[in-house]
């Protein structure tokens, strides 16, 4: 059984179709890429699984669950963590605090979640730096800062909403063998991505959209051959390195 499931989900705003009849579902331990062009219903596909948004018709099931229209702290205390496009941590907060923030949506102990908080610091490589101000940070640092403070909900589904954006090529690659270890101690990715080189690297799966519906999904090698895919969004077919 897939530990995330999307069935027929449909979003309406007005008199547009954002997210179209789409259908999608990752494994346990899996990493799947969402792509397509600006505007294609790929960050609404996020707010409607965050629980931002509730979807006109279709089903959202995490290990089962139809978690549909729930609110996104229930939703967070359920197992599902997000870091968002666009990254905006507590800046006159400490990057420690930033991250025991995350800690208090599932412990009350100040002592256990400042241990805890120093402990995903350490993982993502920050903690040299959790008594800095977090507006102080370099945007790579506060990509990191972010992924700590989503990771010290403990999710078992980590949604990473264009990651890679504003990074150069050595952090990016950095970016990705982070993301990569996150994958390696059980956390299931569904990843949003325009950095091709990323997305391709990481994704065993990817889905693309365009104007709200899927209109290709496979492995990475198939989805860069698709015809379709090529036309709406890569423009060429993607060369791997």
């Amino acid at each position: 059984m897939a530990l995330f499931e999307i069935k027929n989900l449909t979003k309406n705003f007005g008199g547009l179709r954002a997210v179209d009849n789409l259908n999608l579902f990752i494994n346990e331990g899996g990493i799947l890429g969402l792509i397509g062009p600006n505007g294609a219903g790929k960050t609404t596909v996020f707010n409607l699984v965050n629980g931002f948004f509730s979807p006109d018709s279709g089903g959202i099931l995490f290990k089962g669950e139809n978690i549909e229209g729930s609110r996104p702290d229930v939703i967070c205390k359920k197992g599902i963590g997000r870091v968002f496009q666009l990254v905006k941590p507590f800046g006159d907060m400490t990057v420690l605090d930033n991250v025991v923030v995350g800690v208090f949506s599932r412990v009350v102990s100040a002592k256990e979640a400042k241990k805890e908080a120093r402990s995903v610091l350490d993982f993502v490589g920050l903690l040299k730096k959790k008594d800095i101000l977090a507006g102080s940070l370099t945007i790579a640092d506060r990509k990191r800062l972010e992924l700590a403070r989503a990771l010290a909900t403990e999710p078992k589904l980590l949604l990473l909403d264009e990651l890679f954006a504003g990074l150069n090529p050595k952090e990016t690659e950095e970016a990705v063998a982070l993301v990569q270890k996150i994958r390696d101690m059980g956390v299931t990715i569904f990843v949003i991505e325009h950095v091709m080189q990323a997305v391709m690297t990481l994704s065993e799966r990817i889905a693309v959209l365009h104007h709200g519906k899927k209109i290709a999904e496979g492995s990475p090698q198939e989805v860069a051959k698709d015809e379709d895919v090529i036309k709406a969004y890569l423009g060429g077919e993607y060369v791997f390195a």
